[in-house]
């Protein structure tokens, strides 16, 4: 086996209940020694996506990060956490905002840890990352488990996104805006910061519209953790019930031989997913062309469209979706948004960023007449 995986259930995020899954993931797995040399400085990246409450599935659960910090403390590292979440305008306020509803700030004051900003960057060929990763010797990655609309999965290797600065966010979305090229990028990123260790947070885990407020919570009551995010995201894709090869991060960092994306030659240390009789993912309605066999794709992505509308009743017009676009294809109505089409590039920033899951998704009459 080239790989090795822990899944381990967890019922919900009670303290000690997460404490005690996280510690076991870990020990299924020989311990936090063999990521990560005792006395050393670590850097923990959660997914922060948003200022939303750990209830809407859309960030990693504080008890989680907790649990990890309480884990590296005993081998006496220096631990610090940050994140670079989707932000708009004063970029340290937003971020502050982030880290406060989120519950990720009272986990560094109960906990003694310092909290940074991603503020600070280094080129790294095509982005920029965070310094912070010079100054640690180690990276912790604390996914959330989600679906994405143009990702279709976030997982361990769209979670490091997050370390791209500020804005250069939206330009690479920009200049790399079909999933087939964005995907290498994500995967350039994994194999710039490669994590010593991952952790899933699958306990409340989301469906349908990911990976924002337009997705569905989901109880799963799973942790997975291990060094190899490719085996990891594989895993992932089968427990929602998708074929490892339609998850183009997963396929690509495979093919550069990033990680293991054979299931037969991952080995699963706790739970038996086969017998744990988990019902599929509801996927993203934008994620279906993907799904298509590839001697289709080419004629169909020319019939088959998928485009974000606004959902009035529920838009509040606080313009994130105008300032997050990387095709500057939205524009404030006196009632809510309009949209561009000659300019979008389906991209679902703008669904990804709203706060009031007020942007849907449109499909072309094609795509409804056979049922995609």
């Amino acid at each position: 086996m080239s790989a090795k995986i822990s899944i381990v259930k967890c019922n919900g995020y009670e303290p000690s209940a997460v404490e005690q899954a996280v510690r076991k993931t870990v020990d299924l797995l020989g311990g936090i020694t063999c990521f990560v040399k005792p006395g050393s400085r670590v850097l923990i990246k959660p997914n922060l996506l948003m200022s939303k409450g750990p209830e809407y599935a859309i960030t990693t659960h504080p008890e989680v990060v907790r649990a990890v910090v309480h884990i590296l403390k005993e081998i006496n590292c220096r631990v610090i956490i940050g994140d670079g979440p989707s932000v708009w305008d004063q970029y340290i306020e937003n971020v502050d905002e982030v880290y406060e509803l989120t519950g990720i700030k009272r986990i560094a004051q109960d906990e003694g840890i310092e909290l940074v900003n991603f503020d600070k960057r280094r080129m790294r060929d095509k982005f920029p990352l965070t310094s912070w990763l010079d100054e640690c010797d180690y990276l912790i990655n604390l996914p959330k488990f989600k679906t994405h609309g143009f990702t279709l999965i976030t997982g361990g290797i769209k979670n490091l996104f997050g370390l791209v600065s500020g804005t250069y966010k939206t330009e690479l979305h920009k200049n790399y805006f079909k999933p087939s090229e964005f995907v290498k990028i994500l995967v350039d990123i994994y194999q710039e910061a490669k994590p010593a260790l991952t952790i899933i947070d699958g306990i409340l885990a989301m469906e349908g519209e990911g990976p924002g407020t337009s997705g569905k919570p989901r109880q799963l009551n799973l942790l997975l953790a291990g060094s190899d995010c490719v085996a990891l995201d594989t895993l992932m894709a089968k427990i929602m019930g998708i074929r490892h090869q339609e998850v183009l991060s997963t396929k690509e960092a495979a093919l550069r031989g990033l990680g293991e994306g054979n299931l037969e030659k991952i080995k699963i240390e706790g739970e038996d997913i086969d017998k744990l009789n988990i019902r599929p993912f509801i996927l993203p309605q934008a994620s279906r062309l993907d799904r298509l066999p590839d001697v289709f794709k080419f004629i169909a992505q020319w019939l088959i469209r998928y485009r974000p509308y606004s959902i009035c009743a529920k838009c509040t017009r606080c313009g994130h979706c105008v300032k997050i676009c990387p095709g500057k294809c939205i524009k404030l109505t006196k009632k809510s948004i309009a949209f561009n089409y000659r300019k979008c590039i389906a991209c679902f920033c703008c669904q990804e960023s709203c706060p009031a899951a007020a942007i849907g998704v449109k499909k072309s009459l094609l795509a409804k007449l056979i049922g995609l």
